[in-house]
């Protein structure tokens, strides 16, 4: 899971992220403690620490007194329109650029994208 060039923090709040887009981790549900979190990846309590802070800062935690960290109600919902807009930035826009130096237009942008989106056989069998 560690990432040469990426801080280990980065890394520790993203993994929380994924966990929490891909269903993983419910909301209302109770996250990793940083101790925990330090054990499992072999960390200092600190760093881990750093990186639940961040998504406190992001209401995608919130601190239940004396018990932990849980899941915001709303958390897996605001990291989806995070991810989708930053999908847009990075992949859509410079893909759109691309097309209309080539002289693709949205249709045949579109056309496009459905070709190579379409299931292979194998894929339609499953």
């Amino acid at each position: 899971m560690i990432e040469e060039g990426k801080p280990l923090f980065v890394q520790i709040a993203e993994q929380i992220e994924d966990s929490i887009v891909d269903g993983s981790l419910a909301e209302q549900a109770q996250a990793p403690s940083t101790n925990e979190l330090a054990a499992f990846y072999r960390i200092n309590p600190a760093t881990a620490a750093k990186g639940v802070a961040m998504l406190v800062e992001k209401d995608v935690l919130h601190k239940r007194r004396g018990i932990g960290m849980f899941v915001a109600d709303g958390a897996r919902d605001l990291l989806l329109r995070e991810r989708r807009e930053a999908f847009a930035d990075r992949y859509v826009a410079p893909l759109i650029a691309e097309a209309r130096k080539i002289g693709l237009d949205a249709s045949d942008l579109a056309a496009l994208i459905r070709e190579h989106g379409a299931p292979t056989p194998t894929e339609r069998r499953s």
